[in-house]
């Protein structure tokens, strides 16, 4: 059975056609189309835009022939994923979802890396953050498994 889900994209425009990015800086998961199931997430995200802040929504239908790689916490294999993505490692995954190491939550990445704190001390500094997702769409088969349904102004 497919399961189909909804799954919301931050913006300063409507996308109605989402297209992988390459340029600009590294992201938790790669370079890819990045979207969350938090609609109050993609909110923030919009809200980060100069002009317009727009969530986008999207049907999602799973696909088991794509390569998904999914983190369901924080975890040591996630902290080493995403130290791996924001250093330019590329991975081979359609998909990649999991929690999202927001600016706080990268600064102790940035601390662990540099020797500032131990990865114990990580572990504790980010145990008390709130919940957060995103699913990143990395390829273009993966990006056929979305359907543009609505936008709104925030």
């Amino acid at each position: 059975m497919i399961k189909i889900l909804f799954v919301c994209h931050g913006s300063n425009v409507c996308v109605e056609s989402p297209r992988i990015l390459t340029n600009g800086h590294y992201k938790d998961f790669g370079f890819g189309f990045y979207c969350t199931n938090y609609e109050h997430q993609a909110k923030k995200w919009a809200l980060t835009r100069k002009k317009n802040h727009i969530v986008n929504i999207y049907e999602y239908s799973e696909n088991e022939a794509l390569i998904i790689q999914r983190f369901t916490e924080m975890t040591e294999e996630w902290l080493n994923f995403i130290v791996n993505c924001r250093r330019g490692v590329e991975h081979g995954f359609d998909i990649v979802e999991g929690p999202m190491a927001d600016d706080t939550i990268w600064d102790y990445v940035e601390d662990y890396v540099r020797g500032t704190i131990t990865r114990e001390a990580f572990w504790v500094l980010v145990k008390f953050k709130y919940p957060t997702h995103q699913i990143v769409f990395c390829t273009e088969k993966a990006l056929g498994t979305l359907r543009y349904e609505r936008s709104y102004q925030v």
